[in-house]
């Protein structure tokens, strides 16, 4: 196995410039290492009125190192291919990980069709991820800095787009892009990270969702029976919610459990260890291997998440048909929504690829 190595060649690299800290230093670490960069901005959805401000920071980043910038307006696909999706799981009674869609439909997808298409032939982003090129194929592996590794909102991707992919934070820290930054005296060095689901910002889904789904008063029912309130609708809470649910006069904090859709019951137990928010195993759906290798045989034992930052745990992956898998953990594992996704390593820190938890 070998890291990914920037070569000094003119390759034509289109950077995704989102306007922050982490694709501003991307380019300048490819431009340094003496490929072709230029600076693409992508108009998505934004919900939050910050647009406008990370269009012109990515356009002044352009302009400090140097490199022509265009933008792509993909409003339209992103909110036919990202927003709806995400309004359909919520209505269906699941949580949809529209990062993860993103990261598929948009940046890998068509961003890269389009940059392809006007003579790249790579592009990059801003992801704290490593690739690696194991013969003549690529693998992704987990970034140095554990606390921003992104790898979980990349199992989607395949050798096809790996094939024209580079990820320069993969081996760095967080702390040393902000030194990079400031060093080269980047209007984004100081930037705050955006937070939450990637068009939404610092608005809940919650909020957003009710301008497409209507609410609808439900009950609010423990894992005893009793039922001690209410909610605008049973798709708006998700497995292991904390938040939201406004029951007062408990002595330990309330955790949604499960909820019914068609009865419109959201069901909860109090206390962060109580049995009913663990499950045991999760059945997936969508199976995507990075290196499009089916295992040699299964059971397999593998590490995975269902969450992003949750530390890996230790799990065998069953095949049950052609279209599904069973994750079993070794131990009671917390939160497992369905919508989300499973992500799969290895023990070295490779990511193989994933599933969506039915």
């Amino acid at each position: 196995m070998e890291k990914q190595h920037y070569r000094v060649m003119k390759k034509r690299v289109f950077v995704g410039l989102s306007g922050g800290v982490d694709s501003s230093v991307a380019a300048a670490l490819l431009l340094k290492k003496g490929y072709d960069v230029t600076g693409i901005h992508l108009k998505c959805v934004n919900i939050d009125g910050c647009a406008e401000q990370d269009a012109d920071d990515a356009r002044r980043v352009a302009e400090q190192l140097g490199i022509p910038f265009y933008s792509f307006n993909m409003e339209r696909e992103y909110a036919e291919r990202v927003v709806d999706y995400m309004v359909r799981g919520y209505r269906a009674g699941i949580t949809p990980n529209p990062d993860v869609m993103c990261n598929k439909e948009i940046k890998f997808g068509l961003f890269l069709a389009r940059a392809l298409k006007l003579g790249a032939t790579h592009v990059a982003t801003g992801h704290y991820v490593a690739l690696r090129k194991k013969g003549r194929s690529f693998s992704l592996y987990a970034a140095k800095d554990a606390n921003k590794d992104q790898s979980y909102f990349l199992w989607t991707l395949g050798q096809a787009e790996l094939a024209h992919c580079l990820f320069p934070l993969g081996d760095i820290t967080k702390p040393d892009v902000r030194k990079i930054a400031k060093k080269l005296g980047l209007v984004t060095a100081q930037k705050k990270d955006s937070q939450g689901i990637c068009f939404l910002g610092k608005i809940s889904a919650a909020e957003f969702l009710k301008n497409y789904i209507p609410t609808r008063k439900g009950t609010i029912v423990t894992d005893k029976g009793e039922t001690i309130g209410s909610h605008e609708g049973a798709e708006f809470y998700t497995i292991g919610q904390r938040h939201g649910l406004h029951v007062g006069g408990r002595k330990e904090p309330l955790y949604v459990t499960g909820k019914d859709i068609q009865k419109n019951t959201v069901m909860v137990a109090e206390g962060a260890g109580n049995e009913r928010l663990y499950a045991k195993e999760a059945t997936l759906s969508d199976i995507n291997f990075v290196n499009q290798i089916e295992p040699a045989r299964y059971p397999m034992k593998i590490r995975a998440r269902v969450r992003y930052r949750q530390p890996l745990f230790d799990a065998t992956l069953e095949r049950l048909n052609k279209n599904r898998m069973r994750l079993v953990f070794q131990k009671p594992e917390k939160s497992v929504a369905p919508g989300q996704s499973a992500v799969l390593y290895a023990t070295d820190g490779e990511m193989l690829g994933g599933g969506v938890i039915l």
